[in-house]
């Protein structure tokens, strides 16, 4: 059952426990180069193994309350600083709405939660922030291994709630830039009356202010992205991180200098492709085709 009304504004106002332990790594690890302290080093004292230093640097593991006390001693900070760090250390190790839907993508759903910015370029698909239901649902049945009809109703009700992105009224209001390779709109996926109506939406969303769509037409001939889709995220207070999907997995890219190589792709695919009026001008064309087919 899809989350409306109080539910739904619960979902979009969550604060997300992967951004919490994101900050709470960054700090940490400014802590430590301004001591001029190895992980290593930090992990004898600790008596813990390097590895859990750099996983509660980066994130990927939260941290116990012991660990901020220890953290806390070892790099002599004051009680406001320490404070801090412990309620990010709390918030980090909260339940968001999306956990409980043991997803494969569950990290991604939390950083895309406080996205301050999202720049998607998608080569095969309409973005999932703007599908429709019956446009994900053909593109989950033909998913393999095939998905049951149980998980692909949970995926289409978290793509429904991860969407309230874009339309909350309270910030962060999410900035959502999405560039279309052409053959996104040839090809037919649910139907012609599925992608008519697929069209529609994305036609209808490109009137708020904060979504820009556009195509990337066959015209361009060769891109820096061919072999490529990535969605590249910005927040307000954080490095931001570039996430890949592939067959067999996930990357999370967040090396400055590999983040702003994404950037400079996105920049390019931006300029190669047709502008926003021409773009909305070739999808009404697309829809009408559809419409008559």
């Amino acid at each position: 059952m899809a989350r409306t009304g109080r539910n739904a504004a619960k979902v979009a106002e969550t604060r997300s426990p992967v951004l919490r332990r994101r900050e709470l790594g960054a700090m940490l690890r400014a802590l430590r180069t301004e001591r001029g302290l190895t992980v290593e080093q930090v992990a004898e004292e600790l008596l813990c193994s390097p590895s859990k230093v750099s996983r509660l640097e980066t994130g990927q593991r939260g941290a116990s309350a012991r660990d901020i006390r220890d953290l806390s001693e070892l790099y002599e900070i004051d009680p406001a600083q320490r404070e801090h760090l412990a309620e990010l250390a709390k918030e980090g190790k909260s339940h968001g709405w999306w956990q409980s839907y043991d997803l494969p993508y569950g990290t991604y759903v939390g950083l895309e939660a406080e996205a301050t910015s999202i720049c998607d370029f998608e080569p095969g698909a309409i973005p999932g922030l703007l599908q429709t239901p019956d446009y994900a649902r053909a593109i989950h049945e033909g998913a393999l291994p095939r998905l049951s009809r149980e998980i692909i109703n949970q995926r289409l009700e978290v793509r429904r709630n991860r969407q309230a992105i874009l339309t909350r009224d309270e910030p962060p209001a999410s900035q959502f830039q999405a560039i279309l390779d052409e053959a996104v709109l040839h090809r037919v996926v649910g139907g012609p009356s599925v992608m008519a109506a697929q069209i529609d939406r994305v036609i209808d969303a490109c009137e708020r202010p904060n979504i820009t769509v556009q195509v990337l037409p066959f015209a361009a001939g060769a891109h820096p992205a061919l072999d490529s889709t990535f969605i590249l995220l910005e927040f307000e207070d954080l490095p931001g991180v570039v996430y890949v999907e592939g067959l067999v997995g996930h990357l999370y890219v967040e090396r400055s200098g590999d983040v702003q190589r994404y950037v400079q792709v996105f920049e390019r695919l931006r300029t190669i492709s047709l502008d926003e009026q021409k773009s909305l001008d070739l999808m009404s064309r697309k829809r009408a085709e559809f419409l008559r087919t």
